[in-house]
């Protein structure tokens, strides 16, 4: 049995060189080789692969269907190799081939999309993977190495025991109690009246983030005892739920202002308010590369922080 033919990366630029400038002794001379080794390269490889690749007469050279065919997919293997080179030459100058970004749900990715935008312009060839936690989730993903940096909150598991973490504050996120207009509490919306007590929130469903930590132990936050409550997995979900007059409960500020401007939402006042949440940036100690100390010193400057904290301002 014959080897089976192999498809060079040489082979591949000399036939895209030969397609480029339309005849051998001009790709000779842009590849800085003689004609006639073009001409061994391009006749051994037509042997191994059983086609001719071009049409030769004295006026020009052009490739044949089969050739035109092998050249498109070697230009993507071309492409492959010179991104993979790229990478590998960030890597080698301390650049991760990934970096895993995990935010907390109440935030959400979108809320890194700015910073991602100009870590783009580096074109360091780092990959960036995004994912959504909730509550002790962001913190157990660093624990478990699922995550390089995670955006998480200062609740009551806080920082993981033992120590090893680099931990930065980003600041507090103020939240309000909204129903939809459709709810039986929106009656209590622009009256004078006294806030709402737990009595009175306590027969209404609540809408609750559940917590996606698998070994931490899991925490709420609003819930009233003995309220029924629907659990859903994300923010996003949570103010559809709440829009849509399925629950009642807090949401952050910065979502919950536009929602009362449109009239989508109704803010209400209640005698036990939930508390600010504070956020802060961490990683593990000495281990983050290049892309991960931009992000880390991207992420801990304006606008950034100054939209998170105008969404603890009072209004």
């Amino acid at each position: 049995m014959g080897s089976r033919p192999v498809l060079s990366l040489d082979a591949i630029h000399v036939v895209d060189a030969i397609a480029r400038r339309g005849s051998f002794a001009k790709a000779a001379a842009e590849l800085h080789k003689v004609p006639s080794a073009l001409s061994y390269t391009v006749n051994q490889l037509e042997r191994e692969l059983g086609v001719r690749l071009f049409e030769r007469s004295r006026s020009h050279t052009r490739l044949t269907p089969a050739g035109q065919d092998l050249l498109e997919e070697g230009r993507r293997l071309l492409q492959l190799a010179a991104a993979a080179e790229r990478r590998l030459g960030r890597i080698a100058a301390g650049w991760e081939a990934d970096l895993r970004l995990v935010i907390d749900t109440l935030l959400g990715v979108q809320r890194l999309f700015p910073a991602l935008m100009d870590f783009y312009a580096l074109a360091s060839g780092t990959r960036v993977r995004l994912a959504e936690e909730s509550l002790e989730g962001c913190w157990e993903a660093l624990v478990e190495d699922r995550a390089d940096l995670v955006i998480a909150g200062l609740g009551a598991g806080g920082i993981p025991s033992g120590g090893g973490y680099v931990v930065f504050p980003l600041g507090a996120v103020a939240f309000d109690f909204a129903v939809a207009p459709g709810h039986p509490l929106a009656r209590h919306a622009g009256s004078q009246g006294a806030p709402l007590s737990e009595a009175e929130v306590r027969p209404h469903r609540a809408v609750s983030i559940a917590d996606s930590s698998r070994a931490r132990s899991a925490r709420t936050y609003g819930l009233l005892a003995g309220q029924e409550t629907l659990t859903v997995p994300s923010m996003a979900a949570k103010l559809e739920a709440q829009r849509a007059g399925l629950g009642v409960g807090f949401l952050p500020r910065f979502l919950a202002r536009p929602e009362f401007e449109r009239g989508t939402l109704l803010r209400l006042e209640v005698q036990q308010p939930r508390p600010e949440a504070r956020f802060a940036l961490a990683h593990r100690a000495h281990e983050l590369g290049q892309a991960g100390r931009w992000f880390a010193e991207r992420l801990m400057q304006q606008p950034i922080l100054e939209e998170w904290s105008a969404g603890s301002a009072s209004g």
